[in-house]
């Protein structure tokens, strides 16, 4: 909603730039007209981004990114610390 509003705000910019009848006039249209167009083309890309981001759940914690680097790099990785209710985790292979 907010990217139609400002595309508004532009075209209202461009409109008082090409009917204003004094420089105050011009130069509010040309300010509201490149404030509008940026922040629409801003906003475009901020929806692109967020449209192809992966949710914060999906990201690996930096416990895993150690593990995973140390498996890349072939050192073997320490043993799985036990779980707080004292029971160790099980083997997934």
């Amino acid at each position: 909603m907010t990217r139609w509003i400002l595309l508004v705000m532009a075209l209202l910019g461009l409109v008082l730039v090409f009917t204003g009848k004094t420089g105050g006039m011009v130069a509010i249209g040309l300010l509201l007209a490149l404030v509008g167009l940026i922040g629409f083309v801003l906003s475009l890309a901020a929806a692109r981004v967020a449209a192809a981001s992966r949710p914060d759940a999906a990201m690996a914690s930096p416990d895993e990114l150690v593990a995973l680097g140390r498996r890349a790099a072939g050192t073997p990785s320490p043993p799985p610390r036990p779980a707080p209710g004292g029971r160790a985790p099980r083997s997934r292979s």
